[in-house]
């Protein structure tokens, strides 16, 4: 009798685990508002059994000085968005424009693999709330939209599709 609980224990864990790891995740997931941050995207499988061929991750607002890692086998490309006003930077430059996507393209990564994907960029000051990176997935036969953002209230369990988040700790004294 004990096997057996022990057995059922075992998959109701490995079950509330899965869903987890079915989804794109940034890793980690929390990072101290105003810090500079290396982040990886995990891209933990294709689709329905289809390589990925690409990697897109949409930058949120007040995210700055965004660098992606390089991978051998993948093309990185950075597009640009202008901002509202020009900031002036911590080391005295004025911008005018910020990342707005970066996408990585190429592998390809092989559905039964796993790859991350790694940007360098400076957080936002205020940690009022998480930071949502909207990601699409391409593969050779089919994608993956990981761009649903909960609402008020909604948990992130609860979506189909949820956008890799960022939760922003308060800035070191």
């Amino acid at each position: 009798m004990s096997r057996y609980i022990t057995f059922a224990s075992a998959v109701v864990i490995l079950g509330l685990a899965a869903p987890a790891l079915a989804h794109v995740t940034i890793r980690p997931d929390s990072a101290a508002a105003g810090s500079y941050f290396t982040a990886e995207f995990v891209v933990p499988h294709g689709c329905d059994g289809s390589s990925t061929v690409a990697v897109r991750v949409k930058i949120p607002d007040g995210v700055t000085g965004v660098k992606p890692q390089l991978k051998p086998g993948w093309v990185a490309t950075v597009k640009t968005r202008n901002l509202d006003a020009p900031v002036k930077t911590e080391h005295g430059r004025t911008v005018s424009e910020t990342v707005d996507e970066v996408e990585w393209r190429g592998g390809p990564l092989p559905d039964n693999f796993y790859d991350t994907f790694g940007l360098i960029m400076k957080l936002p000051d205020a940690a009022t709330r998480p930071l949502y990176f909207p990601t699409i997935q391409e593969c050779e036969q089919g994608v993956h939209r990981w761009i649903d953002i909960p609402a008020s209230g909604q948990y992130r369990a609860d979506l189909h599709e949820p956008a890799p988040a960022l939760k922003l700790t308060p800035k070191s004294p």
